[in-house]
């Protein structure tokens, strides 16, 4: 089956990034799908038959071998390889919750320490047959991010909107922040500025390892605020990938969690592989409490929004309600009950 040499870049870059390659390695692919955009298309085919795709930036090697066998009408020898080896699920079961997902309420840009442009993350969730998507870059305090200032996060207010007007009804890019939760439960950002987003992911990115009481009283109360609608990766554990490990946080889990259900606000289910946070008991317990939930990937590549996979696997083995994952609700249902009191 012919495939257009754009499309062919960009699905061997969602391939690599779904099953964890290096940023290094999607990258060649991402850019030369860029550079292609800029051009038209008959200057594409016009290089390749006189050999000077090369000599464009950002199009090395092998990204131009892609190009000539998509332009030949050939699917991509890369291309091909990744489908046989990397297109297939990426987990077995969780189907069922899968199909009622409507959108994602997790996934940061290049704007803080995404891996690639707004328009792109879009246009991913779009093909995965998304109805919304909430862009949740990082908040001004994790630097090592480039969290976002006030400044920069009211601008990129601006993008959305221009964003969401161009797509018209099909789709909806939720303005949204990931926002830290300081050591006494506050969040770092301002109430006025928290209050003109549709939603807000709230979560702890520093000192993990404080005490189990003082570890205790941050989260509930910051659950417990108006402007909170989701507790990010709860327990900031890391299994597996590149970072390392790293150690759950102590917490009284049930407190935290009937803080939770009392406010309303949604315990996530981070389906990044090397989180897989809450572990699996404590996501049991929260089911026990009666919390809702949002399934999240935490997404910080396009492909990695194909992780959603791995939480509904989770989620439907260990009997998440449907009715209780926020991302199952339509639009209306979800800025409903995300909105501050």
């Amino acid at each position: 089956m012919a495939i257009e040499p754009v499309d062919a870049l960009r699905r061997i870059a969602f391939l690599l990034e779904r099953c964890r390659a290096s940023t290094y390695r999607v990258k060649a692919y991402r850019e030369a799908a860029s550079t292609l955009l800029g051009l038209p298309e008959a200057e594409v085919r016009a290089r390749v038959r006189a050999g000077t795709l090369r000599e464009l930036a950002g199009i090395g090697p092998s990204t131009a071998t892609v190009v000539e066998e998509a332009a030949a009408g050939r699917v991509p020898a890369k291309l091909a390889e990744l489908e046989r080896t990397a297109g297939g699920p990426l987990v077995e079961g969780g189907d069922t919750v899968r199909q009622a997902l409507r959108g994602d309420l997790h996934s940061h840009s290049d704007w803080s320490d995404g891996g690639s442009p707004i328009e792109e993350m879009v246009a991913t969730a779009v093909e995965l047959g998304h109805d919304y998507l909430a862009l949740t870059d990082h908040s001004p305090r994790l630097r090592v991010a480039n969290g976002l200032s006030a400044a920069r996060l009211a601008r990129q207010l601006t993008v959305v909107d221009g964003i969401n007007a161009a797509l018209g009804d099909s789709f909806t890019l939720l303005k949204a922040i990931e926002v830290d939760i300081l050591d006494d439960g506050s969040l770092d950002q301002s109430p006025e500025l928290l209050d003109r987003l549709d939603v807000r992911v709230a979560s702890v990115h520093s000192k993990l390892r404080m005490d189990s009481p003082a570890m205790t009283r941050r989260m509930v109360a910051a659950v417990r605020l108006p402007q909170t609608n989701v507790l990010g990766h709860c327990t900031g554990r890391l299994v597996t990938g590149g970072r390392g490990t790293r150690p759950p946080s102590t917490f009284d889990a049930a407190a935290v969690f009937e803080a939770c259900r009392e406010s309303g606000t949604a315990v996530e289910i981070n389906s990044r592989p090397e989180r897989t946070d809450p572990p699996d008991d404590l996501l049991s317990l929260a089911v026990e409490v009666g919390c809702l939930f949002a399934l999240d990937t935490d997404a910080h590549a396009p492909g990695q929004l194909d992780f959603l996979a791995y939480g509904c696997e989770r989620a439907e083995r260990l009997g998440v309600p449907l009715d209780r994952i926020v991302n199952t609700w339509p639009l209306p249902r979800l800025l409903a009950w995300a909105a501050p009191c």
